[in-house]
């Protein structure tokens, strides 16, 4: 994430993003009450972002741009966000996004063929697909074919199960190679309808979640109304300076989180 001193240039931004080639780089800078933000993968801006939002706060925190105690407002284009420290997590409070089971034929052909593994179940929500597989095991082991995935018309796809294990509830995996992402490690925003299914699923408000990820990730998330509550943790591995194009004397903060 990088803290801006005012508004940038989202031509610079997104050059920005893809230099630094995560899966999502944070913009932000201070406003009265709270912080604007926008966030950019290597190649477009998306309207929502969990890691990223969680792990700005964790630097606004880490930095003392905020009090420990003190509630972190991002204002973004998916609306007002907010996150609270809770012990030795962070809690984002997001749209819920449910799914609808509409889906064209053509559309589930195309994800069978991608994932070479028909679902159990297919739906979509504003932004990107749900497909419910029969095992953790499917989950691990897919290989899917990602130029196939980037033919279809919204942005990504998590790939669900119930869990195998006792330690969490559901488990999944996210792709979004259409937004240069082949494979999110962790992704807050794919929880916001993933949470609202497997809660209706399993009959649980609160529940915990894994993303199978190479790297990995533990989400704890709930529903509220018509928000998602989601649970990660963040610890600081990078700090720096970064120095604007064409103005060799502003000095930008910049910061690195991994989301646990």
């Amino acid at each position: 994430m990088c803290i801006l001193p005012g508004p940038s240039d989202e031509i610079w931004m997104q050059k920005v993003a893809q230099e630094m080639n995560l899966s999502e780089t944070a913009f932000l800078f201070r406003r009265n009450d709270g912080f604007h933000l926008r966030w950019f993968t290597p190649q477009v801006e998306v309207d929502l972002c969990g890691h990223a939002t969680l792990a700005s706060a964790h630097i606004l925190w880490e930095e003392g741009h905020l009090k420990p105690h003190e509630q972190a407002r991002f204002y973004t284009k998916s609306g007002l966000l907010s996150a609270e420290r809770q012990k030795a997590w962070i809690e984002l409070d997001f749209p819920i996004d449910e799914v609808h089971d509409s889906i064209s034929e053509s559309e589930s052909e195309i994800v069978a063929r991608a994932l070479k593994i028909k679902p159990l179940y297919l739906a979509k929500s504003k932004v990107r697909y749900l497909a419910e597989v029969g095992s953790e095991e499917i989950i691990k082991t897919l290989r899917p074919d990602f130029e196939l995935l980037k033919t279809l018309p919204e942005r990504g796809i998590a790939v669900t199960s119930r869990s195998s294990s006792k330690e969490y509830d559901f488990v999944s995996r996210y792709f979004a190679p259409k937004v240069g992402i082949n494979e999110d490690p962790v992704t807050g925003s794919a929880h916001c309808c993933l949470t609202p299914f497997w809660s209706k699923k399993l009959n649980k408000k609160e529940l915990i979640a894994y993303q199978a990820s190479a790297r990995g990730g533990f989400l704890r998330v709930r529903t509220n109304g018509d928000r998602v509550i989601i649970g990660g943790q963040a610890i600081t591995v990078l700090q720096g300076e970064l120095i604007q194009e064409g103005n060799p004397n502003r000095v930008l903060k910049t910061g690195f989180s991994h989301q646990s």
